[in-house]
């Protein structure tokens, strides 16, 4: 999942540094993609205060949601879906169908959930913007990330930039998927690849819609994460 269905499951919460938590391993990726850290594994790294143990519980429920969303029913029948029809259009491309229509699903789900006003964009900025720096740089240090400017410059750009926003409309997902294509491959779209993918995937998004709802409240519920979060 993305960053604004992650923070669906805690849009309620007033703890920042959980919020946090739950969106970190995507915003270290987006950083560094070679950064690859399992805190999960050592909990006991992460005890001596209760914000660095909220930003490892963060972490935890941030896996185990994707674990679930990625082995669900919802996420293999829209992604074979996806995949079929864009595959003409990416024919001559170097992206592969799969990958796209993966990265997809889930721009659709984040573009839905503001597009229903079930999340405010504006309220995870903030939650991220509040939560203790000082904890997520030792965070980071506990995990042998050494270079802590280099995800804060990162990180700073991401607050500042909004870039979430501009889910709300659904015609900006092929903008934000070649970018995302762009750390893979050079010039991955065509500008006529693009209009046609701005015509396929804003109308299979309408079908998305019909039944998006379910797989956040299956999610909730086989996770119980209604204020109790996974511990393993």
């Amino acid at each position: 999942m993305n960053f604004l269905s992650h923070f669906y499951f805690d849009r309620h919460s007033s703890n920042s540094n959980l919020v946090l938590g739950c969106v970190l391993p995507d915003l270290m990726k987006n950083a560094n993609k070679s950064w690859n850290i399992h805190p999960e594994k050592k909990p006991d790294l992460f005890l001596e205060s209760d914000a660095l143990s909220d930003i490892l519980t963060g972490w935890k429920r941030h896996l185990a949601v994707d674990r679930y969303f990625h082995s669900s029913d919802f996420f293999t029948q829209h992604t074979a879906a996806i995949k079929s029809i864009i595959a003409p259009a990416l024919a001559n491309s170097a992206v592969r169908p799969s990958f796209m229509a993966h990265i997809a699903i889930e721009l659709m789900l984040d573009s839905l959930l503001i597009g229903t006003d079930k999340i405010n964009p504006v309220d995870f900025y903030n939650q991220l913007a509040s939560a203790g720096r000082h904890d997520l740089k030792t965070f980071l240090l506990l995990n042998a990330i050494t270079d802590t400017a280099r995800f804060f410059k990162f990180f700073d750009h991401f607050l500042e930039v909004n870039y979430l926003k501009s889910y709300s409309q659904p015609e900006n997902i092929v903008f934000a998927l070649n970018r995302i294509c762009m750390r893979i491959w050079p010039d991955p779209l065509t500008q006529e690849q693009k209009l046609e993918l701005s015509s396929i995937l804003p109308a299979y998004q309408q079908t998305v819609a019909q039944n998006f709802c379910e797989i956040f409240d299956e999610i909730e519920q086989h996770l119980d994460l209604k204020g109790n979060p996974p511990t393993s």
